[in-house]
């Protein structure tokens, strides 16, 4: 038995440029403006025949390619059971990837092998008739998933429940709110029991409780054996839902790795700020003829450059200077901003073997150690500053220097706990806890001790 749900081989997809129409079909309105616009095409045609002339020193414009690729080259395995998160920036080619595995729309090149039911949930208005109320779309979206009415019937009360919606079910869809609709549409694609469950960034639109529970349904689904393709631009969703994820960038699979690493590259191409920087030309470094910065970086416990790290472990940054000239003393520091531009802490180098003593000419490598389990997820920008205490002077000052990714895996020995809501702050942590309990209570004995 194959143990793949789906089996992706290099596909590609072409699109036309242009609206495609039948030979002879034109609109009223299209002819109207076409006539209106006939002295002004004279005109332009005029135009391009003089700048094309010999001796005018203009060449004729490259013509515009009639086709474009939306995806080339992507190839992937998924087994069945596993939840699968796809990012990757607006226009990669994500939703012409879904349409494809959705059998919307056929690949130009390439194949793709489906062991399994798909139910697709794509964008609002996918899926229903507009005209029949919720009832009758449950029965047709099951039908069309090839399910019989029986069966349809022992998951409608489900269904219901989970939507939240019953007294509309006798209403016709059209009339829903957007996130009514994706309530329902949500409810049919996780009950009616695909095989092969398809999930785009639909969810957004509904409110955070709801989107919260729908994470909860699609590890329940998958802990059933069925697998789900998961669409977000919602890092912690995904870190959280997906042990694997793929990065789709300008139509090809650039990444396909652990959740959290992919989610980390993504995350870092959106933003301008690199995770190492370097300057090779000491003219040219940040800082004086006092201090100049070299290098800083990004990294983990082993000495490994980072652009990610788990929000349980601890990192470094490394920061590389050279001291050229005289100065009684030198204090590099740290400042961590989110990506609001909130000030989340500032951290100073002060140890004792430095503190208030000059340092002689030569090159420094000082590592500040962040511990595991103090910031919250997200992005933070790093920026560095060399200064004098006595006279108060910054020789070296370097804004949003570099930034890391912190990744919340959702595991329990983190500050997180059990909760799986939002959590507010800008730092997130694991504090000590003390508890005196009443003189009456009695422990429980750990489970598997003698009575």
């Amino acid at each position: 038995m194959n143990d793949s749900a789906i089996q992706v081989d290099n596909i590609g997809k072409r699109y036309r440029l242009g609206a495609s129409r039948a030979p002879g079909t034109i609109m009223l309105r299209e002819a109207i403006a076409h006539l209106a616009g006939a002295p002004f095409r004279k005109l332009r045609e005029a135009g391009r025949r003089l700048r094309s002339a010999p001796g005018t020193g203009s060449a004729t414009p490259a013509r515009r390619p009639d086709h474009v690729w939306a995806l080339r080259n992507v190839s992937f395995t998924v087994p069945r059971g596993q939840i699968l998160g796809i990012i990757g920036p607006n226009g990669a080619g994500k939703s012409t990837l879904l349409k494809i595995l959705s059998r919307i729309t056929e690949p130009t090149e390439g194949r793709v092998e489906l062991h399994g039911r798909v139910g697709s949930l794509l964008e609002v208005g996918t899926g229903f008739h507009p005209e029949l109320t919720g009832f009758e779309n449950i029965y047709l979206s099951g039908a069309l998933l090839g399910m019989r009415k029986a069966e349809i019937d022992r998951n409608l009360d489900e269904i219901v429940a989970f939507a939240e919606i019953e007294k509309f079910m006798d209403t016709p869809v059209k009339h829903y709110s957007s996130g009514m609709y994706v309530r329902l549409a949500f409810a049919v694609a996780a009950h009616l029991e695909p095989e092969i469950l398809i999930v785009d960034e639909v969810l957004a639109v509904g409110d955070v409780s709801f989107q919260r529970k729908c994470l909860n349904k699609m590890e329940d689904v998958s802990q059933h054996g069925r697998t789900i393709l998961f669409v977000s631009h919602n890092m912690q969703a995904i870190t959280r839902l997906c042990e694997r994820a793929i990065l789709i960038s300008h139509g090809g699979l650039q990444q396909d790795g652990p959740a959290s690493e992919t989610a980390g590259t993504y995350l870092f191409q959106s933003s301008s700020t690199p995770a190492e920087r370097s300057w090779s030309d000491p003219m040219v470094a940040p800082g004086d003829d006092v201090v100049r910065l070299r290098s800083v970086r990004i990294r983990d416990e082993a000495g490994a450059g980072v652009e990610s790290i788990d929000i349980r472990r601890l990192f470094g940054v490394e920061l590389v200077f050279e001291v050229c000239g005289d100065a009684p003393s030198l204090v590099p520091s740290l400042t961590f901003h989110n990506e609001s531009g909130t000030c989340v802490f500032l951290t100073q180098d002060l140890d004792p073997a430095w503190r208030g003593r000059p340092r002689p000419r030569g090159t420094f490598t000082s590592v500040a150690w962040i511990p595991g389990n103090l910031l919250s997820e997200g992005l933070l920008l790093i920026s560095v500053s060399i200064g004098t205490p006595d006279p108060l002077k910054n020789h070296v000052y370097t804004r949003d220097a570099v930034a890391l990714h912190i990744v919340d895996s959702f595991a329990p020995d983190s500050a997180r706990g059990d909760w799986d809501g939002p959590l507010p702050g800008v730092i997130r942590p694991l504090l000590k806890w003390t508890t005196e309990a009443p003189d009456s209570w009695i422990a429980p004995k750990p489970a598997g001790a003698n009575s």
